[in-house]
């Protein structure tokens, strides 16, 4: 019997029981309710420091979304989805970018930017003081937990997707032109509604038994 059965009256985890990783998709459009919901999520998504070094490119083009599937493999789900979530992460991570953020910090919570000197000094020597390629290790974590939050939120949407690592990074960079933005891409996150020829849909979820995967230290 599932370990998770005892919870099904969860609303979270029924949304969670319900999600697959969608291989097949519709075509369908998810509506601009939805997909601002799902938006929202990974906004609100949590983020070290909370700086959010990462940006979503949504991808509605059907062109777009042939060129990112031709790069991915010839993998369906992208192409015959409705929106594709690309995220990419910052190639490096500036003192200005520490600036810009910390003014936002003041801005948002109404205290003089001098009151976060102690905290954008650490911030600059830590993630700022880091080498480029470790900035973007950390930022591609960050990354990962918001796409884990668009996933939980889709599902609470009833809308399908496919979290996805399967495809060409340089050329979804060349096709979104992201090096000049400075950006890579690290991750997908293709949304939309099962076709009903899935054949992954109807199969039961596989997940260990609660006792082999929690370790209760006493």
């Amino acid at each position: 019997k599932n370990s998770l059965s005892k919870f099904k009256k969860m609303s979270l985890i029924k949304d969670l029981a319900w999600r697959y990783a969608t291989k097949n998709m519709s075509g369908k459009a998810v509506s601009k309710k939805k997909l601002e919901s799902i938006l929202n999520a990974i906004n609100l998504s949590a983020s070290s420091y909370g700086m959010q070094p990462y940006k979503v490119l949504v991808v509605s083009r059907k062109s777009v979304k042939a060129k990112l599937q031709a790069a991915a493999y010839n993998q369906p789900q992208v192409g015959s989805s409705s929106h594709v979530l690309v995220f990419a992460v910052q190639l490096a991570i500036t003192p200005k970018d520490v600036d810009t953020f910390i003014s936002l910090v003041a801005t948002t919570r109404g205290i003089p930017e001098n009151v976060l000197a102690g905290y954008k000094g650490q911030i600059n020597g830590t993630i700022g003081a880091a080498p480029a390629e470790a900035q973007q290790i950390w930022a591609t974590k960050q990354a990962y937990i918001a796409l884990g939050t668009g996933l939980a939120a889709a599902a609470e949407q009833k809308v399908d997707a496919c979290p996805m690592e399967g495809f060409d990074a340089a050329e979804f960079d060349k096709i979104l032109g992201l090096t000049k933005m400075g950006l890579k891409s690290v991750t997908m996150l293709p949304i939309g509604y099962r076709n009903a020829d899935d054949a992954v849909a109807g199969m039961a979820k596989v997940r260990k038994a609660s006792e082999d995967m929690f370790h209760f230290v006493k």
